[in-house]
């Protein structure tokens, strides 16, 4: 067992504080990393608290990491010991259903194992990212292209995936028309992203406060939603709509911004079920959608995507001890995009 220090939650609204998470020491398949870089997701911060069921305290959370290989089981084929890898969401599947053999382990039918407040293989907690080291079977181990800068890897790993897999199922390309709702830390990856890809790109924010940064970042057109006329004028426009709150939106409102056989995929999360009226999808035929992060190939070819497109995510560098100020500013919406945990830091 390796001893790897963290920041770890004990309570569902304490602060995180110091710990240590015991790593299991690699098998024939499995791959040891060194954690360099951790990105702070919502997710977090929502499972800490409880927002999407029970969890075991005390948890390590963070499922946006990079780090460097310092060792690998006798079966490893994949990565090798100074390989610049990543790893996303989750940490094993079944690999025997269906969908797992269909090359879709995020929709695992006997559950993928998340790689934090999962069950593992010996049927301990999962914990994150948020530490020195990890163990992870290397199929879930994701090679980073040195294309992409080692500090802004670690947020593709949750918001590149988690954006790029609904705008390639659902076709984002030249003569679309995509509208990102929110302008977060999954948004303006699915602006860059989506711009990248060819589609005109609209950002449906609560205000024109961040107007200037989509504009910038690949938007086409940026619109406030405050402004009941934006409903009015932008009626049966958008064939694709992102959306990337986690917090309950007017569906009907924006479902009447599709346009003929248009969807609106969810990828935000509000703990809170979300109504919709029936006959508002009859019309044009709209479809209303949800998407979970994306397969390891799907992942595999967003980062080859983004490095030979220069795509990168926003990040503010922080240190460990700045990770209970950070969790503040990101319930507060006051991050540009993403924070990134210098995991070096936590020797200090």
């Amino acid at each position: 067992m390796t001893a790897a220090r963290a920041c770890t939650a004990t309570s569902p609204t304490g602060p995180l504080v110091p710990g240590v998470v015991e790593r299991r020491d690699p098998g024939p398949k499995d791959v040891l990393i060194e954690i360099a870089w951790a990105g702070i997701c919502h997710s977090d911060i929502h499972t800490v608290r409880g927002d999407w069921g029970d969890i075991s305290y005390p948890l390590t959370v963070g499922h946006e990491i990079a780090g460097t290989v310092t060792a690998v089981g006798s079966e490893v084929t994949a990565h090798a010991v100074g390989d610049r890898v990543g790893v996303g969401c989750m940490v094993d599947s079944c690999r025997t259903c269906a969908n797992c053999l269909a090359g879709h382990e995020q929709h695992c039918l006997n559950g993928f194992t998340d790689t934090y407040n999962g069950v593992d293989r010996d049927g301990s907690t999962t914990q994150g990212g948020y530490s020195t080291h990890i163990v992870v079977d290397e199929h879930f181990v994701l090679h980073i292209p040195d294309a992409i800068p080692f500090e802004k890897a670690a947020p593709l790993l949750c918001a590149g995936i988690t954006t790029y897999s609904p705008l390639r199922h659902w076709n984002a390309g030249p003569g679309t028309k995509v509208a990102v709702i929110g302008l977060g830390g999954l948004g303006h990856m699915a602006v860059k992203l989506a711009h990248a890809m060819g589609a005109e790109v609209t950002v449906l924010s609560q205000s024109l406060r961040k107007r200037e940064d989509g504009l910038a970042l690949g938007a086409d057109h940026y619109h406030a939603t405050s402004d009941p006329a934006t409903f009015e004028q932008l009626a049966n426009t958008f064939d694709l709509i992102i959306n990337t709150v986690s917090a309950q939106i007017d569906l009907d409102a924006y479902l009447r911004l599709l346009t003929l056989h248009g969807t609106i995929v969810s990828v935000g999360a509000p703990p809170e079920p979300v109504p919709v009226t029936l006959f508002t999808l009859f019309d044009n035929r709209r479809s209303f959608a949800g998407s979970k992060i994306g397969s390891i190939a799907e992942t595999r070819e967003m980062l080859d995507f983004c490095a030979e497109h220069g795509i990168v995510p926003e990040v503010e560098i922080i240190r460990a001890d700045q990770v209970n100020e950070a969790w503040k500013r990101v319930l507060d919406a006051d991050v540009r995009y993403r924070f990134v945990i210098d995991i070096s830091t936590l020797a200090d």
